[in-house]
């Protein structure tokens, strides 16, 4: 698990942010692991009859214990569990000295003990993943296994494990080898355990206190360092700065194109705007906009947005920044029904323009937040109340209690002490993950000239790995 820093960390562990971090079905008691016999019972512990007499009676005492433990959470495992611990005499162990990992065959899957995690394995899905030089080719590390040619009633002929690996020889003789602390990285009761992107949550005093420092534009382009700390700091709060960037779009664009491809849309590849109201949308208009996310007209929202301010010639137009996670983390404590509420209901957002030659009409559907089904992680929230269609996706008895939800949402993302605001400047170029961060701006005056573009996602993604970045 990801923990939280000393500012504020998304992840957080405990039945209260089941949206963070996934549950981790307890402890298994303490085993080990040796090759089994055909039918019939296995004892490896290799004690005397009064010493595994004692740790017979631990071993129901820590079912009992386990079992009869509180949880905020449906624990659908526990009769399967209850059953093979009661069969714990079919349990295989590695060796009396270590006791550190167990397995057992089931009539479907194997279940195996270790690292103090008790994972539960498909024999297909054991089959199918073989690293084996004829199923997987480590070259390109892609899959040469025809997953369709495993037979769906496959059961392992022997298994075996030893200190490291586990070992299961098939029906047509394949040996698939398996190490223990890849299973447990693997395993969905691993996973359920592991955040995918840690992030460090944050209102505006939070922010203000970590004292995130902007990264130089010439650093950011020709150093690996400067772009790896930048999209460190990109990646845990969701916005980011450079600095001294020359005030032109042709600059900007470079400065873009570092991190990822530019995202063409319907705006085109660069846009470039002023208040002229030249397309159909109320941000080429000096009024201000509430908070938002762009583009949740799209199926797949833009990753990534770039905002540079290459002159203004007035007064007012600072630019509102809320981090959405944040605010949907309040939800989360303070109203769990209506975070899932928000998390299962499907919405329209749709674009219409008929202005000066353009003739556009998006439509976009998905809930307003999204989150990983296997550790109920946060990953993408969509809010627009400017281009949100009309509800017609479910009946009439749930739409109540989602405006209801919308409104706790809305409350929160409101709330002043959640709101970043500021002054984009010449030379100040702005990042913002536009799957988490909600932007909007106060009204303006003057002349104001802004240039910026999209960006995939996918691809500053594989940047930041490429660095050695979680991402």
């Amino acid at each position: 698990m990801v923990r939280r820093p000393p500012s504020s960390l998304q992840h957080r562990s405990g039945s209260s942010s089941r949206w963070f971090a996934g549950f981790s079905p307890g402890r298994a008691p303490a085993g080990g692991g040796v090759e089994p016999s055909s039918g019939g019972t296995v004892c490896a512990s290799g004690l005397p009859g009064s010493m595994w007499c004692h740790r017979l009676t631990h071993l129901f005492s820590s079912t009992r214990c386990l079992l009869n433990r509180g949880s905020g959470h449906q624990i659908s495992w526990q009769p399967r569990y209850r059953k093979s611990l009661l069969a714990v005499s079919r349990w295989h162990h590695m060796a009396p000295a270590s006791l550190n990992c167990a397995w057992q065959l089931h009539g479907d899957h194997l279940e195996l003990r270790y690292a103090e995690t008790l994972m539960r394995f498909d024999y297909v899905w054991l089959r199918d993943h073989c690293r084996s030089a004829s199923c997987y080719n480590t070259k390109t590390n892609q899959r040469s296994l025809d997953t369709a040619s495993v037979d769906l009633c496959i059961k392992p002929k022997t298994v075996r494990v030893d200190e490291t690996t586990l070992f299961l020889t098939w029906p047509d003789g394949h040996v698939t080898r398996y190490g223990l602390e890849w299973l447990v990285k693997n395993s969905y009761e691993g996973q359920k355990q592991q955040v995918m992107h840690p992030r460090i949550l944050w209102n505006a005093e939070i922010y203000q206190q970590a004292q995130v420092p902007s990264v130089d534009c010439q650093n950011f382009l020709e150093t690996k360092e400067g772009l790896k700390e930048f999209l460190q700091n990109f990646l845990l709060y969701g916005i980011a700065f450079v600095e001294n960037v020359p005030p032109t779009k042709e600059d900007t664009e470079i400065l873009a194109e570092r991190i990822s491809l530019i995202r063409e849309t319907i705006y085109g590849r660069m846009w470039y705007f002023t208040s002229d109201f030249s397309r159909g949308d109320t941000a080429y208009t000096k009024l201000a906009l509430d908070r938002h996310t762009d583009t949740t007209y799209f199926q797949e929202p833009c990753g990534i947005q770039v905002f540079h301010c290459l002159k203004h010639e007035g007064t007012g137009g600072r630019t509102l920044l809320v981090d959405g996670f944040y605010a949907a983390e309040q939800v989360l404590q303070r109203a769990p029904e209506e975070f899932e509420l928000l998390t299962k209901v499907p919405l329209k957002h749709e674009y219409i323009e008929n202005v000066v030659g353009c003739h556009n009409h998006m439509i976009g559907v998905g809930p307003v937040l999204n989150i990983y089904p296997w550790n109920n992680e946060l990953y993408l929230i969509r809010y627009n109340n400017y281009d949100r269609a009309v509800i017609n996706t479910v009946p009439y008895d749930v739409v109540h209690r989602w405006y209801a939800a919308h409104r706790t949402l809305t409350t929160e993302l409101r709330r002043p002490e959640n709101e970043l605001w500021v002054k984009l400047k010449p030379g100040k170029a702005l990042f913002v993950d536009n799957w988490r961060i909600l932007h909007g701006r106060e009204s303006f005056t003057g002349y104001r000239q802004l240039c910026g573009c999209y960006l995939t996602r996918d691809d500053m993604l594989n940047t930041a790995r490429f660095l050695g970045l979680q991402a």
